[in-house]
C-alpha cells in the first residue's frame, strides 16, 4: 500500500475516532449504575427508569418534538418556493435584496436574531395586543425563520441541476406551469426536500439560543431544560436521554436514506 494511502486511512481513522468515541462512551455510560458519570460500577438501566418518570424532561421533549415537526414542514413549504424563485426566475427587480434576505439568517448570529425577534414581539404586543405572550408560536416563528434559508439553498442547488427539457416537454404537451411544478419538478427534487426537512427538524429540536429568547412560561423546550440541569453538574439521566435521541435520529436517517435511494433508483430506471 502506498504511503499516501496509509496516511489517508490514518487521518480518516483519527477523524472518525474523534467524532464517534465520545458518542459511544456516552451510550455505554448511560447503562452505568453509578451516579458519577465517569465512574463505571456495573450494568444497570436505572437511569432509563428515572427518565421515564421525569415529567419535566418528557414534557419538554414532546414540546420540542412538536415544534420541530411544525418547523420542518413549514420550512420545506416556504423554502421550496424561495429556492425555486432563486433558481428559475432570473434576475428580477429586487433580486439582490431578495437573495440577501434569504441568506441573512445564515450569517447573522442567532443571538442577534433572538434579540430582534424578541423586540419585535414585545412591540407588536404593545401596539396590537398580539402575541399576548411568548410561547410555542413565537418559538416556531423563530425556528422557521432560521431554517427557511437552509432549505432554500438546498432546493436552489438541486433545481439548477435539473434538465429543463423535461418541464418544457410537459408544457408543450399542454400542462399548466402549476401542474408541471407539482407533477414534474417536485418529484425530481424530492431528495432535496427530504434533506431540507431533516436538516430543519434537527436545527429546530437542537436550538437553544432562539428558544431562550422566544420561550415563555409553560413553553420550555428540551435544550433549555438540559442546559439548565447541566450547569449544575452532569447527570447520568442526561446520558440516557441522549442515547434515546441518538437511536431515534439514526433510525430516521436510515429510513430517510432508504426512501431517497429507492426514489433515485426508480428515477434512473424511468430515465433508461
Amino acid at each position: 500500500m502506498k504511503p499516501n494511502r496509509v496516511l489517508q486511512f490514518i487521518a480518516l481513522g483519527i477523524g472518525f475516532a474523534f467524532l464517534y468515541i465520545p458518542i459511544l462512551s456516552l451510550i455505554v455510560y448511560s447503562f452505568n449504575d453509578s451516579q458519577l458519570v465517569t465512574v463505571w460500577t456495573h450494568f444497570s438501566t436505572r437511569w432509563y427508569q428515572a427518565l421515564a418518570t421525569d415529567d419535566e424532561l418528557i414534557t419538554a421533549a414532546w414540546l420540542s418534538l412538536r415544534i420541530a415537526l411544525m418547523t420542518a414542514f413549514a420550512s420545506v413549504i416556504i423554502g421550496t418556493w424561495a429556492g425555486f424563485v432563486l433558481a428559475r426566475m432570473g434576475r428580477f427587480r429586487g433580486f439582490t435584496l431578495y437573495t440577501g434576505m434569504i441568506n441573512a439568517p445564515l450569517v447573522i448570529p442567532e443571538v442577534i436574531q433572538g434579540i430582534s425577534l424578541l423586540l419585535l414581539f414585545v412591540e407588536m404586543g404593545k401596539l396590537f395586543g398580539w402575541p399576548a405572550g411568548r410561547g410555542v408560536f413565537t418559538i416556531w416563528i423563530g425556528h422557521v425563520m432560521l431554517c427557511i434559508s437552509y432549505v432554500a439553498i438546498i432546493v436552489q442547488s438541486r433545481v439548477r441541476e435539473l434538465n429543463p427539457s423535461l418541464e418544457e416537454a410537459a408544457l408543450d404537451l399542454g400542462a399548466t406551469p402549476f401542474k408541471v411544478f407539482f407533477q414534474i419538478t417536485l418529484p425530481l427534487i424530492s431528495q432535496a426536500l427530504a434533506a431540507g426537512w431533516l436538516l430543519s427538524f434537527t436545527l429546530s429540536i437542537d436550538d437553544l439560543v432562539l428558544s431562550a429568547f422566544l420561550s415563555g412560561p409553560g413553553s420550555t423546550t428540551l435544550p433549555l431544560v438540559v442546559f439548565s440541569r447541566v450547569r449544575l453538574g452532569l447527570n447520568p439521566e442526561m446520558n440516557a436521554l441522549a442515547t434515546l435521541f441518538i437511536l431515534v435520529v439514526t433510525a430516521g436517517v436510515i429510513v430517510g436514506n432508504y426512501f431517497m435511494q429507492r426514489a433515485e433508483r426508480k428515477r434512473m430506471a424511468m430515465a433508461v
